[in-house]
């Protein structure tokens, strides 16, 4: 993104986009590792190198269910002529003790089972009568139906290579192998390596719990009856959502009413669970923005603490209305002006506060909450990724200057085009639901014309 000097605003700095995220991500720094059990380790971040300790697979084993046979006995063997082998015995998977392959003998194998002594290869069943004395087999006869099977005679009517059908040891990996570095993101084929190789718990960063709350007297629950002046709490969901998204635990907490009193309790009642608090309304400039009235006497700034705070760089003197440890401030954006971020309580937890238009609280979410939590991860990547694509609309848009304008829109990869979806007002959430995109209008452009080339964060 494009960056932009410090403006003033009367007595209050506008601080620029990229002014406000390097001050969240300056102040966060990554949880500390711990010791998890694989599943509970799924989204977490490797801290440490993981080598295999034994070689995968450890053993020679069948790729398929067939014959286990020496090469010179089935040489030649055609359907006309087939090979007429012992069969020795069964070989499943799990086998312990195994029978020894001799000259013109065979065993059952099943896939995954070790290759026995004596034999070089394996025949699939396909390629015999299944030990019937008819034509081709498509099938082995089931062992607790008919145990006789693993006796008697096989006749093979194809011939094999050595080691045809047989998967090597080591052939995954070799011990000593690196099987994953630290810094990898564990998600189910990392998981299922961990599991292979033996491993039952591994050491990561832990996935930070963020407790989302929505503030506002007019928010009544999804499912509640609407009564004249209310409207449904959707912010709390829509950022639980994207905590999840992110990759954190995500919890949400009902709407709190407009007192400050009730949300401060709310708030300290939620530190014991939270690495990072995330509020949603009262930051603006009216009467009842509770929030900033709230944290004023809501634990200390700045400090670093385990929570993952290790202080911002705050705000600038009178620049900036204080709160506690959180600064209000507002920032040269649409939609999204107004912005907090400080620690609170005896932990410094982060708080980001969010403004409470629904669209605005998202897109805040996205460029600064989402970047911190992918922080906490110990990612080095937390940003959403972005490519440049050319605008497609029916006429120019317009954007207000000295703002960093973010409009929502549906991007073609095929194309390399993007279309805005919906208008540019705050509050028109049912757009958002059909954006795929953000399209970034520059703080130096006020204008911009079908064709013209724009940055776009994706945000599927």
């Amino acid at each position: 993104m494009s960056s932009s000097a410090p403006q003033e605003t009367g007595r209050q700095r506008l601080w620029s986009v990229d002014e406000h995220l390097a001050d969240v991500l300056a102040a966060i720094r990554p949880l500390e590792p711990i010791e998890l059990q694989l599943l509970d380790a799924q989204g977490c971040v490797l801290v440490e190198d993981v080598t295999v300790p034994v070689a995968l697979p450890p053993f020679d084993n069948s790729s398929m269910d067939g014959y286990a046979v020496r090469v010179a006995d089935v040489q030649g063997a055609s359907e006309e002529f087939p090979a007429v082998l012992t069969v020795i015995g069964d070989v499943a998977a799990g086998s312990g003790e195994l029978p020894t392959v001799g000259p013109g003998q065979s065993a059952r194998i099943m896939t995954g089972a070790p290759l026995p002594p004596g034999a070089e290869a394996v025949v699939p069943v396909e390629w015999t009568d299944g030990g019937t004395g008819g034509g081709a087999a498509s099938g082995m006869t089931p062992a607790s139906a008919a145990p006789e099977g693993a006796a008697g005679e096989v006749r093979v009517h194809r011939a094999a290579e050595a080691r045809a059908h047989v998967r090597a040891r080591g052939s995954d990996v070799q011990a000593g192998d690196l099987a994953l570095a630290a810094g990898t993101v564990l998600g189910p084929p990392q998981i299922a390596l961990l599991a292979a190789i033996g491993r039952g718990t591994v050491r990561v960063r832990p996935r930070p719990r963020v407790v989302v709350l929505s503030t506002g007297s007019e928010l009544v629950q999804p499912g509640e009856p609407l009564a004249a002046g209310t409207i449904y709490d959707s912010n709390s969901f829509a950022l639980a959502a994207a905590a999840r998204d992110a990759g954190a635990i995500a919890y949400r907490v009902g709407a709190v009413s407009d007192d400050a009193d009730t949300l401060r309790a709310t708030i300290e009642d939620q530190l014991i669970r939270a690495d990072l608090l995330v509020t949603t309304g009262g930051v603006s400039v009216g009467a009842y923005d509770v929030v900033k009235e709230a944290l004023t006497s809501v634990g200390g700034s700045g400090g670093s603490g385990g929570s993952g705070v290790s202080g911002g760089s705050g705000g600038s003197g009178e620049e900036d209305v204080q709160g506690g440890g959180v600064d209000f401030r507002k920032l040269a954006m649409q939609p999204g002006k107004p912005q907090g971020f400080g620690s609170i309580g005896p932990d410094h937890t982060p708080l980001l506060a969010l403004p409470g238009n629904p669209v605005s609280s998202y897109v805040s979410f996205e460029l600064f909450v989402r970047p911190a939590i992918r922080a906490l991860m110990g990612l080095p990547d937390v940003n959403r990724p972005s490519v440049r694509a050319e605008l497609k609309a029916d006429k120019a848009l317009g954007s207000p200057a000295g703002r960093r304008q973010f409009l929502r829109g549906k991007y073609d990869a095929g194309s390399g085009t993007v279309s805005p979806v919906g208008g540019s007002g705050s509050h028109l959430i049912a757009a958002l639901a059909h954006a795929d995109s953000l399209m970034v209008v520059p703080e130096d452009v006020t204008s911009v014309e079908p064709g013209a080339e724009l940055e776009v964060i994706l945000l599927g």
